[in-house]
């Protein structure tokens, strides 16, 4: 640290925002960055070493960073701002809120009471008033004080979800299973540590072990498959219930019109009606598959219009559901019985047990319902903010949620025989038909929760390695979240027709529902603890009173629906190994690719031995070659070498990272190196995005933003050897080469001409003879050796460049087992993962490239 406040980083600098110091950890020995070209015995460019030294934790101020470079703002880039929105555009928000985020538990009313009593029949008044104690409470300690006043403020940046957990674990250590991770990215401002404390020794070595073992990197990657499987599972059984609770109120409202049919007193009259109805009577008791088959089709049809103009039209009706679900409650409570007040003692769930044991602990699984849409709460936080969720939730959902279960529970009070469809049963005579229309629409609205709950994660998935890759369509360009993913859309709704077809009794998809909901809730709560040990750092009682509390209840509820497992739900559970083994099969495979790409890259002996020519021609023009690799030459650029007669002169390696943050700054976007020595005109940039960004630059404007970007890395890098040497004259480094080579045509180019030459001259950069002579090499003029003179030449040479064309190198590595390997990892990447990869959207379609742009060149491993 240097006197001026700022760090000294192997030549460069780094950059913060803000002027405000920060604590950051710093290696002893920073390999991230290059060595001194300048120094042939220490030439280390991509220094692939890692970071093995101590670490310790210091205070920086502000800094320059030579690598994070300012590009220009991306047009069409999404914000995601919530701030200084005035009161009509605040009131829109929540009305789009009420219909993403909190439709699933807000439809919970219209089956959570018929599952219970399903599994624990009424035998008396304690009986209702135990079952609505539990649901309380249910309400009160998982929704409430679990996911709002706790697992909410876990989000990353504003985002929720299982791997947003994930994500956030991973920034804050090194525990993700591909390794390309880099000292620079800790850098990027989002990676914020906070100030010692008491607690920071703790998290060190918890941090340390998470590290060291590759068992607990495993079971971590593991818990979070798992907790993103049972989403999408979510996703396929949510609106198969909401839909088909909605829809069985029709057998209520029917039965209603035959009683008032019979109450004629025209003989007649009613034997004409009777005739007229009965074949409705049938339809209408039979055919709820079918209307709830209709209403799906259309629900899945209108996702693509997008979250908000979706939710801003559904929104109102969904606020009118939630204020007629507290009329309901309050008219009951005043029509029946007000003394279902007494629930709120918790001794009634004593009681309850007491009384019923087996079957009121069979009853949980239709207990945990009312819950259902609490982990939404957290998956969908990427389309608005924790303050506009959490206030909501507490002034008007949950009181509307409250009075409607004790408006039920005080209408089975004196009707205990009509549990089975009690919430429409309790619907006054006058609204019935009103109130059945709302409760369609919301749960309408309920579906899309777990659906856009479902693309976020799959998003999330995807940028992390642990998806294939899907075509993503952003709908919005406000908010940057809301996303739509089409094959997704069209996969959920042919296994959500699947299972409500093949399952059309409530019971059965409730429990499956269960299962669902109870296997993220449980992986949510061991995430959200590793969080509280490692980054928010409180003390280990509340951490653990925290995992035992919640986690106790939660693996109590799940061991009661595992229980009803044989009942048919258990289709719910193959689904979610299905998704869990595609998302492990795709991160297995991806991760044996980078590795060996890592083994197999060249050597930079060997490209120091091919010289600044690379041992070919260097032909005027810029080439992209896109990699994965974060360091070294990938090995298919050798590829290139030798199957094309000619080569770029100025070639950079562009790598699509994703780093775990949701997002990145658009001026910490790119990280620049140079390779080779300057003459070699070689160049690194690693395009680094969050998972929450949005790629929408074609391919002019992501060139235009990387040549500026490197320019502005090149003066800088020029200003700092210029201070290095405290004004001294820079010699050229990279000696001209006098050797002619004989391309594969039998034609003979010169590569004796420098490819850093003075463009005031009408020589071209290379010249090629089909005779034997050879170009004698113009001598190099003394006076270019200074800094200022070298500096502009370069930038010359790099204008020059892109005015001859960028060319897209594009290599398609593939992976295969060899021969030697066990028969499951043949069967895993020969053919599972293989697939996937043939199936899966290519890398390079974010950018609109033609075809006439692009070079490619297959390779295969052998793994």
């Amino acid at each position: 640290m240097g006197e001026d406040g700022s760090e000294r980083e192997n030549g460069g600098f780094v950059a913060m925002d803000s002027s405000e110091s920060r604590w950051v950890f710093q290696e002893e020995e920073d390999s991230d960055a290059e060595d001194d070209e300048d120094l042939p015995p220490r030439m280390s460019f991509d220094s692939e070493e890692d970071e093995n030294g101590e670490q310790k934790l210091i205070r920086t101020g502000p800094r320059i960073d030579s690598f994070d470079v300012e590009v220009l703002e991306v047009p069409g880039a999404s914000r995601n701002d919530y701030e200084d929105f005035t009161v009509g555009k605040k009131i829109t928000l929540a009305l789009q809120t009420l219909s993403v985020v909190f439709g699933d538990v807000g439809t919970s009313p219209l089956y959570t009471f018929s599952v219970m009593f399903s599994k624990s029949p009424i035998s008396g008044e304690e009986d209702v008033l135990g079952a609505l104690s539990l649901v309380l409470y249910t309400l009160i300690l998982i929704p409430l004080i679990k996911y709002v006043f706790v697992v909410l403020w876990a989000n990353d940046d504003g985002e929720g979800g299982t791997f947003a957990l994930y994500s956030l674990i991973c920034r804050n250590a090194k525990v993700s299973l591909l390794p390309n991770q880099l000292p620079s990215d800790a850098r990027i401002s989002s990676f914020r540590l906070k100030v010692p404390s008491p607690e920071l020794e703790r998290s060190l070595k918890i941090k340390e072990r998470l590290e060291t073992s590759q068992t607990l990197k495993k079971l971590l990657l593991m818990l979070v498959l798992v907790g993103t499987s049972m989403v999408i599972a979510d996703g396929v059984v949510t609106p198969a219930m909401s839909v088909m609770s909605a829809v069985s109120g029709l057998k209520v409202g029917i039965a209603s019109i035959e009683q008032a049919v019979c109450g004629f007193t025209d003989v007649d009259m009613l034997l004409k009606l009777s005739d007229r109805l009965g074949h409705f009577f049938k339809f209408s008791a039979d055919e709820v598959v079918m209307i709830s088959v209709a209403f799906l089709i259309i629900l899945f049809s209108v996702q693509k219009f997008g979250t908000s103009k979706v939710g801003l039209a559904l929104g109102p009706a969904l606020f009118i559901w939630f204020c007629s679900l507290g009329g309901i409650g309050v008219y009951n409570l005043v029509k029946y019985d007000s003394r279902v007040l007494r629930a709120f003692n918790p001794l009634h769930i004593y009681y309850f047990f007491k009384r019923n044991s087996t079957r009121a602990w069979l009853s949980l699984g239709g207990c945990l319902l009312c819950a259902t849409g609490s982990e939404a709460m957290f998956a969908d936080l990427c389309y608005f903010s924790v303050r506009s969720v959490q206030l909501t939730f507490v002034f008007l959902v949950l009181p509307c949620l409250l009075l409607g279960y004790l408006g039920q529970a005080a209408y089975l009070m004196e009707n205990p025989t009509k549990s089975e469809q009690v919430f429409f049963s309790s619907i006054p005579n006058g609204a019935f038909w009103l109130v059945f229309f709302i409760a369609n629409i919301a749960a309408l609205i309920a579906s899309r929760t777990m659906t856009t709950a479902t693309f976020s994660c799959i998003k999330q998935s995807m940028v992390l390695g642990c998806f294939p890759r899907l075509k993503i369509i952003h709908t919005s360009r406000k908010f940057m979240g809301q996303i739509y993913i089409p094959v997704i859309n069209w996969f959920l709704l042919v296994f959500c027709l699947v299972f409500v077809c093949t399952f059309s009794n409530i019971d059965e998809i409730g429990n499956a529902y269960g299962i669902a909901e109870l296997g993220v809730m449980m992986m949510t709560t061991v995430l959200v603890t590793v969080v509280m040990l490692l980054i928010w750092q409180i003390k280990i009682v509340i951490v653990l009173s925290f995992l035992v509390f919640f986690l106790g209840i939660e693996l109590t509820f799940f061991s009661s629906v595992l229980w009803s497992l044989g009942g048919g739900s258990w289709m719910i559970l193959v689904f979610a190994v299905a998704v869990f083994f595609i998302m492990y099969i795709w991160n297995y495979g991806s991760k044996l690719k980078y590795e060996t790409e890592v083994k197999q890259k060249l050597s930079m002996d060997l490209m120091r031995e091919l010289g600044c020519n690379l041992g070919t021609v260097r032909a005027p023009g810029i080439g992209l070659l896109y990699n994965e690799l974060v360091k070294g030459v990938p090995a298919i650029f050798g590829h290139f070498l030798t199957t094309l007669p000619a080569i770029h002169s100025m070639i950079i390696f562009v790598c699509i990272k994703y780093v775990p943050v949701s997002l990145v700054p658009q001026s910490e976007r790119f990280l620049f190196r140079r390779v080779c020595p300057k003459s070699y005109h070689i160049f690194r940039c690693i395009a680094r995005y969050g998972y929450k960004d949005v790629r929408k630059e074609n391919h002019q404007t992501f060139e235009q933003l990387l040549m500026e970007s490197l320019e502005k890395f090149i003066r800088r890098e020029a200003q700092e050897r210029s201070l290095e040497s405290d004004g001294d004259a820079e010699s050229e480094d990279g000696a001209s080469c006098s050797r002619v080579l004989i391309a594969p045509n039998g034609s003979m180019y010169s590569l004796g001409v420098p490819l850093l030459v003075d463009f005031n001259t009408s020589e071209p950069i290379l010249e090629a003879s089909t005779s034997g002579d050879v170009r004698p090499v113009p001598p190099t003029d003394p006076a270019m050796t200074d800094t200022g003179q070298s500096l502009e030449r370069e930038l010359s040479f790099i204008r020059r460049a892109k005015e001859s064309g960028v060319v897209y190198l594009l290599g398609h590595g593939d992976i295969r087992a060899r021969k030697d390997s066990w028969f499951i990892k043949k069967l895993v990447i020969n053919y599972f993962y293989a697939f996937l990869r043939k199936n899966c959207r290519r890398g390079i379609a974010n950018l609109s490239v033609p075809h006439q742009n692009r070079m490619q060149v297959g390779m295969t491993y052998m793994v």
